[in-house]
């Protein structure tokens, strides 16, 4: 039996195929000043954390510094930041105000308000397990937004190439 386990593991597996679609994977940032703790008020984050996340692994992509900056007033701050976040599907944050929620909302970027200081690491590991098992409405939403956008895309590039059914 132990070279039956043995064998299993070494097959080799296709990734992708026509038949099955490419591995999901969404963005997600975290406003951290750290890097490992999400610990920031959205208006006045001072660092995000952009990670890359699939069904079983989390890849950090990209870091945004900003300059500190008082949580009131000059609203062109938060321009700034949802441009930075651009491409992602949520951003995690201790706090954020309702100006900022519709900016982000109207960018397709869902925030997530946390209660206390929360591990990155941590909140990863939930993603990834949401990804694989669903269940969570927000991300089940945006797995079948990219896949429907990825369908979308496919289409659209055999037109341009002359595809002919």
């Amino acid at each position: 039996m132990a070279s039956d386990n043995a064998m299993s593991s070494r097959r080799l597996q296709l990734v992708w195929s026509i038949k099955q679609a490419p591995e999901a994977v969404l963005r997600i940032a975290f406003a951290s000043t750290d890097r490992t703790r999400v610990n920031q008020h959205f208006g006045a984050a001072e660092g995000f954390a952009i990670y890359e996340v699939t069904p079983d692994k989390a890849t950090l992509v990209g870091v945004g510094e900003f300059p500190e900056e008082a949580m009131d007033g000059n609203e062109d701050k938060l321009a700034a930041k949802v441009d930075f976040l651009a491409g992602c599907a949520a951003v995690y944050v201790m706090a954020i105000g309702a100006s900022a929620i519709k900016k982000l909302m109207a960018a397709g970027i869902q925030p997530i308000r946390v209660g206390e200081v929360d591990a990155i690491d941590e909140l990863l590991l939930e993603l990834s397990g949401a990804m694989r098992d669903g269940g969570v409405a927000w991300v089940d939403r945006a797995i079948a937004a990219q896949a429907k956008a990825a369908s979308t895309d496919r289409f659209a590039a055999m037109e341009d190439e002359g595809w002919q059914g």
